[in-house]
């Protein structure tokens, strides 16, 4: 009997030993990205407090007219670069990327440029 791998388990596995090294803190929050199959959503999270200082994803009302029509990829880089001018307006200016256990290719990669363009820094 053939049994089918349950990737969101093994990535779940991942991103809990990921944790285990990354934290953010108020001088260096943790840039947080979830990836489903239709959305990309960044949040920017200072774990000492626990607070959630930006988010933004696709689903926004100020993203989704820039997003709409584009693939995964650039809607990714879209989100990223929103991210990044909201954290830009709070005073962010570094942050620890925090890749959720996704593999960094594709749309998690697309977020990540799309911030750093933007003027944050990893």
């Amino acid at each position: 009997m053939i049994k089918k791998i349950d990737k969101n388990s093994i990535r779940q596995k991942r991103h809990a030993r990921i944790r285990n090294k990354i934290s953010g803190t108020a001088q260096r929050p943790r840039f947080s990205v979830y990836r489903s199959t239709r959305n990309i959503i960044v949040q920017i999270i200072d774990d000492v407090k626990g607070n959630t200082l930006v988010y933004c994803s696709t689903l926004d009302k100020d993203v989704a007219p820039a997003v709409a029509g584009k693939t995964k990829v650039e809607a990714a880089k879209i989100v990223g670069e929103a991210a990044a001018k909201k954290a830009l307006e709070k005073g962010i200016t570094e942050v620890v990327f925090d890749r959720g256990g996704y593999l960094y290719t594709g749309r998690v990669q697309s977020v990540a440029d799309g911030a750093r363009e933007a003027g944050l820094k990893f």
